[in-house]
């Protein structure tokens, strides 16, 4: 629990955590730069959008 006050907030973090990790980690089979590439754009797009980042 490094840093943790309790293990409600450790519980906490990790589900946040592990959600934005689905979303910006590519999904693991054999894809080309090009589609890695895609799969980071678009990421950042819907990231932008519910964050509502201008820039």
């Amino acid at each position: 629990m490094q840093g943790f006050r309790s293990v409600g907030d450790l519980q906490r973090f990790i589900s946040i955590f592990s959600a934005l990790r689905n979303l910006f980690v590519p999904p693991h089979q054999k894809s080309s730069g090009l589609a890695i590439h895609i799969h980071q754009i678009r990421t950042m797009a819907q990231w932008k959008a519910v964050t509502g980042a201008t820039a």
